[in-house]
């Protein structure tokens, strides 16, 4: 019995490398660093129960040697091993993945904007908004109920 519901990498390979080509971007031409977008996909890999990419994107904070205290991104808010720049970056990933609350909130855009020039904050944004589709993607197609993705 196979754990994915649909091998959408081989029924849509197309759409998937445009989600890669992306990804592809932000990694290589936002210029953000490595650790602070893996901490913002943890994030939201968190907020939205995605154990595929808890688990993957763990390991890279693992391989990048960071401390278990960051690792615990849920518990940013009451740590002191965060940078303002990695506080408003994960403010803004938590406000961006749970935009079904409303809007993001001026407070928070106005935090990320004290930290982050205006290309770093479209950037920072299309690396959230692309972490909660593969999240979405992993948990309804590929990995569901805690099963993983067989990709």
């Amino acid at each position: 019995m196979s754990d994915i519901r649909l091998k959408y990498w081989e029924i849509a390979p197309e759409g998937i490398a445009k989600m890669q080509q992306l990804e592809h971007y932000v990694n290589t031409a936002s210029g953000l660093e490595h650790g602070l977008l893996e901490l913002v996909r943890l994030r939201a890999s968190l907020l939205n129960d995605c154990t595929y990419c808890i688990e993957m994107h763990t390991a890279e904070l693992k391989k990048l040697n960071e401390t278990p205290e960051r690792i615990a991104v849920a518990e940013w808010r009451n740590s002191q091993a965060f940078t303002a720049r990695e506080r408003a970056a994960l403010s803004w990933a938590e406000a961006v993945t749970n935009i079904q609350d409303g809007h993001a909130p001026e407070a928070i855009y106005d935090e990320v904007r004290a930290v982050f020039s205006e290309r770093e904050t479209v950037d920072l944004t299309l690396a959230i908004t692309t972490i909660n589709a593969w999240n979405r993607i992993a948990i309804s197609l590929g990995s569901h109920a805690g099963r993983e993705v067989e990709a």
